[in-house]
């Protein structure tokens, strides 16, 4: 492997890059190396040891302290984690670039938020944009159109590993400018190393700023909390995670635990395949982590500087198209809640569900654009008379999978204030003006069409067979 990776090197032919390459080489073989000997020794982690968390390793965000020193803003950054891609949804280039609300997409809301703190505080938040090389160039034309707000919009890439075979475990690119399928990013864990060796930690760092709020870029609900942020800095805190009550639709998600004395991310991944549903248990865990995430910055650095951020590897398998045929590849990915146990203080927040608000699919897409919720200064509000309440589950079939069909088929949003459930499935369209109440289920079998019509109220129904709303 590693005279695979030099070979690599000497493929670049921009001595401006060659530097840049070959730290993230380094990197990778140092992850791989790694990789293979946890395969070897295999190392999990020993169940009985796992124990809850105690009570000043997560805290309840009503216990804290009230906001009141907005001055801490001056020692805040602010960073989307923007690697990511739209493809899941039916879109093409970067996944924060799809409309989500009032002709607004995922980066409009994030620099609305700010420039609001901003202007409301006199203060100068900046924000961060972690690109991949997937969504870089792309970002880097979207951004422009900021450049008169009241925002530093700041973007840096975090590294391009290589693919490897699963079976010869040797890298698939096999030069420097090779095709984008043979790359890949690797995992949000890779935030610490890109801040480094960017030079943006440094800039932050120069400009007074201490403390990095990281977020998913598709997370509409983690907006700045200045009752969380005020709360780490009298604490002295480095790394704070915040972590929401699991429902049922969140039984995979991430946990923190302690172990031997430490705090820990546990996923999923990571669990012994006869306690996986004692995993996924609400009782026993009873919180997820939402991946917003409030860290030192001298921290990083501290850290990255002596190399001690080692964290759990993800072995994530793909079939993917090189050339003319399909090939098995692994790549090895990290992520960054993994890491809070290197960090002094680390502990978690327990926050409401409304920080937690994420739009992976048109199911989540349809409950952001609807009248749940009303948009003020970039940030989702939920309406008043659903607070307390859970929101409702929503399940959209395979024809409602990409925007574009989902667009054709709701066109209209319908109204769901009073909705618990909706699942439909099959050749379904909804109207204009329909509101949805209770449980509704609409189902529509193969061949067969069901247009829900303009102004139907559905409550507490399941509509099945054929139903077409002729003009006339």
């Amino acid at each position: 492997m590693r005279n695979a990776l030099n070979n690599l090197a000497d493929t670049v032919e921009n001595p401006e890059q060659t530097t840049r390459f070959e730290n993230e080489m380094d990197n990778f073989f140092t992850l791989f190396r790694r990789y293979l000997t946890e395969k070897a020794s295999g190392s999990t982690l020993d169940w009985d040891k796992i124990r809850s968390p105690s009570s000043d390793e997560v805290v309840e965000y009503g216990d804290l302290n009230s906001a009141n020193n907005s001055a801490n803003l001056s020692k805040l950054a602010v960073l989307k984690l923007n690697g990511g891609l739209g493809t899941s949804m039916g879109c093409v280039g970067p996944k924060s670039v799809i409309e989500v609300r009032d002709g607004n997409n995922f980066l409009d809301l994030a620099v609305r938020q700010i420039e609001h703190l901003n202007r409301k505080y006199d203060a100068d938040v900046p924000l961060l944009l972690m690109n991949s090389f997937n969504t870089d160039a792309d970002t880097e034309k979207i951004i422009k159109k900021y450049q008169s707000h009241r925002i530093r919009v700041k973007t840096f890439n975090q590294s391009r590993f290589p693919r490897i075979y699963k079976d010869s475990l040797l890298p698939v690119p096999e030069s420097f400018d090779d095709s984008l399928e043979a790359w890949y990013p690797p995992g949000h864990g890779d935030l610490f190393e890109a801040l480094v060796q960017s030079g943006e930690l440094d800039a932050l760092l120069a400009q007074g700023r201490e403390i990095l709020f990281v977020s998913n870029g598709d997370n509409l609900g983690a907006t700045v909390d200045s009752k969380i942020l005020d709360h780490m800095i009298e604490t002295g805190a480095e790394y704070i995670m915040e972590l929401t009550p699991k429902t049922r639709a969140d039984v995979k998600g991430g946990t923190l635990i302690n172990y031997q004395g430490e705090v820990r991310l546990l996923e999923i991944a990571q669990v012994p395949k006869e306690h996986v549903e004692e995993f996924k248990s609400i009782k026993k865990f009873k919180y997820f982590n939402t991946n917003n995430l409030w860290i030192n910055l001298r921290a990083i650095k501290k850290l990255v500087e002596a190399n001690a951020i080692e964290v759990e590897i993800i072995p994530n398998q793909k079939t993917i198209s090189h050339g003319k045929s399909d090939i098995n590849v692994l790549q090895l990915e990290t992520a960054v809640g993994a890491a809070i146990r290197h960090f002094k203080g680390a502990h978690g927040v327990v926050v409401p569900r409304s920080r937690f608000l994420p739009v992976k699919t048109c199911s989540d897409l349809l409950l952001v654009k609807s009248d749940l919720f009303y948009l003020e200064h970039g940030a989702l509000v939920l309406d008043p008379t659903r607070d307390g309440f859970s929101n409702p589950l929503i399940k959209l079939g395979s024809h409602f999978k990409k925007v574009s069909g989902f667009q054709s088929r709701i066109p209209y949003i319908p109204k769901i204030l009073e909705l618990d459930h909706l699942t439909i499935t099959g050749n379904v369209t909804i109207g204009k003006g329909v509101q949805l109440k209770g449980t509704v289920i609409i189902v529509c079998n193969d061949g067969d069409k069901i247009d829900i019509p303009n102004g139907a109220i559905l409550e507490n129904v399941v509509v099945t067979g054929n139903l077409t709303i002729l003009e006339h």
